[in-house]
């Protein structure tokens, strides 16, 4: 029997989720057995996961029939489809939630991209997606963005479980975590219990690496006279998303330890979790299981898609590497403000904040497009 690496994981306090969610390995009984057998403890899910589960997948038409028949707009037809793979995906998940006493067994479903920038919005959205699934394990995702803190607080602050997601520079994770944190103070002020409530910051990954190699690839093109540049150049390529995500964990430590977190311990509350997103390497030229390896520790979650999973259960090589080459990683981050180098790593963060919304309004509004479509073809003439 071959060995499964993802199990192996668990052992150094990490918990593995997966970024992938569709009807079809709900029914099948797939999910099911990631969860029992595979190690699988948690789900994410975003608007490209639900486009490509919905837009050409026969196995909505039935529910989207129901909904043109109850004269329900698209939009709302496009939630009870999503909602309902919510709910069932959360039960098949809650074994998990129910064993790790509400650590893990979480199924992450996302507010509508195109409030990223409105707080209210955002707030009355993760209420009422809250609300309407209907399950305490499910966890509701807002984006790491400036007016996105404000509604993390306050939800958490209602007892409403949080994944705030699109974070990419160290400041914006410690922003969010200083957010959690207040949304618990605010919730124990008001005499409530703060033991039951969850989060995870999605730490982003291949982006980064993606959006710098592009920059550096750009450079050498034009050619660089000064082997030393060259060099200098080459040895930051496919490191900095893995050095940013270390430094990222040392906050964490720090904040842990802050006498306002403490307190909220004393209360019964669960830290949050930095949960490394984006990890499907991009760039054949790199293992495509590095951002698994290198970023194993504790108090941490790493969310995967499918081919992620099945290669890490492969021939993932596991160790606690969280913590390990520390300077180096400061040292590297340190070195994109070499003249020679000259990479503004806070332009870099903005961009890929920017686009990823982008990237998540545009499969949005496409699968609204492709429903559209379909509630016409079903439509009574």
């Amino acid at each position: 029997m071959t060995t499964n690496h993802l199990l192996e994981i668990k052992n150094y306090g990490q918990s593995i989720w997966m970024d992938n969610l569709s009807r079809d390995i709900i029914k099948s009984g797939e999910l099911k057995d990631l969860v029992e057998n595979k190690g699988i403890c948690g789900i994410t899910s975003n608007p490209t996961i639900f486009e490509k589960a919905i837009a050409n997948n026969a196995m909505y038409d039935r529910d989207i029939e129901a909904g043109v028949r109850a004269g329900l707009p698209t939009y709302k037809i496009y939630e009870s489809l999503v909602f309902q793979d919510i709910r069932d995906a959360c039960d098949i998940l809650r074994p998990v939630y129910e064993a790790s006493n509400g650590l893990d067994g979480y199924v992450s479903i996302e507010v509508p991209p195109t409030i990223a920038h409105d707080t209210e919005a955002t707030i009355a959205e993760a209420r009422r997606y809250f609300q309407e699934i209907g399950r305490e394990n499910v966890m509701i995702k807002i984006p790491g963005t400036e007016p996105g803190l404000p509604a993390v607080e306050q939800v958490i602050s209602e007892g409403i479980n949080v994944n705030i997601t699109l974070l990419f520079s160290v400041q914006s994770y410690i922003n969010t975590a200083w957010a959690y944190i207040r949304g618990l103070e605010k919730r124990a002020a008001q005499g409530q219990d703060i033991s039951k409530i969850a989060s995870v910051a999605s730490f982003f990954l291949s982006r980064i690496d993606s959006n710098i190699d592009g920059k550096i690839d750009a450079k050498l093109a034009k050619g660089v006279d000064d082997l030393n540049v060259e060099a200098k150049l080459k040895a930051i390529k496919g490191k900095v998303a893995i050095a940013n995500a270390k430094i990222a964990y040392q906050e964490y430590k720090k904040i842990v330890q802050s006498d306002r977190w403490q307190a909220l311990v004393a209360k019964g509350a669960k830290v949050q979790r930095l949960l490394w997103a984006s990890t499907s390497t991009k760039d054949p030229n790199y293992s495509d299981v590095m951002y698994v390896d290198e970023l194993i520790g504790p108090d941490t979650v790493n969310t995967l898609p499918p081919a992620t999973i099945e290669a890490c259960a492969d021939h993932c090589n596991v160790a606690n590497r969280l913590e390990t080459n520390l300077e180096e990683a400061y040292n590297l981050m340190e070195s994109l403000k070499d003249p020679d180098v000259n990479i503004d790593i806070n332009t870099v963060m903005d961009e890929l904040l920017t686009e990823g919304i982008d990237k998540f309004v545009k499969p949005f509004q496409s699968l609204m497009d492709s429903l559209e479509k379909k509630v016409k073809q079903l439509s009574p003439v």
